[in-house]
């Protein structure tokens, strides 16, 4: 479930819908959970899905580390890409944002963590990466991991409207990890490894 302080709108031709803020979201906020309202298709349900189907489900969900494809019900399928973007996934089923999110800013994930199956090319932001590619976790999970450390004990200082998706266990391990007094679980662990894979 995206946060709720957000809303659809098209961005542009180049990338299309968009979410963007409504409200400020601070940085250490929860944007995404994934919840039981999610779809989750097995590593090989494509293949029974005629071509529209399997492009569709490509488009618009995301594979986690057991090579599950997982389709947001909600308008989060529409996060668009960005090298520099002002969310990152964690190894917790979700999502939080990295710096401060501003009334009518995009919200932006990189979508190197999202264990594509081909390579993509998304628009030119004048960084370094060019494209984002099926093994970017193993590339980027440290620089990744070290963002996220930083807004991790922002956590329990923030309002959090999607706190109560996440199980009593995730929650007490989580503060633990805000508070300094566990490690926290590394962007590493996402990695779909592709050799798995059937399709």
């Amino acid at each position: 479930m995206i946060h709720p302080d957000t809303q659809l709108k098209w961005i542009s031709e180049a990338v299309g819908y968009g979410v963007v803020a409504t409200k400020l979201i601070p940085k250490g906020t929860i944007t995404w959970v994934q919840d039981a309202l999610d779809s989750i298709f097995e590593p090989d349900a494509p293949l029974g899905m005629n071509e529209l189907e399997q492009e569709m489900l490509e488009k618009y969900s995301f594979r986690n580390s057991r090579g599950e494809h997982v389709l947001c019900w909600d308008f989060g399928k529409f996060v668009n890409h960005s090298f520099r973007s002002n969310c990152l996934s964690t190894a917790y089923n979700f999502e939080l944002a990295v710096r401060d999110i501003q009334p009518g800013e995009e919200l932006t994930d990189d979508y190197g963590y999202l264990n594509l199956i081909e390579s993509f090319q998304p628009i030119d932001e004048g960084t370094a990466r060019k494209l984002v590619m099926p093994d970017d976790i193993l590339q980027h999970y440290t620089e990744w991991d070290h963002a996220l450390r930083k807004v991790f004990p922002e956590i329990p200082k923030n309002d959090q409207p999607l706190w109560n998706l996440l199980e009593e266990k995730l929650v007490l391990e989580i503060s633990e990890v805000a508070a300094g007094k566990r490690k926290m679980l590394s962007t590493r662990n996402l990695y779909y490894e592709p050799e798995k894979s059937r399709i």
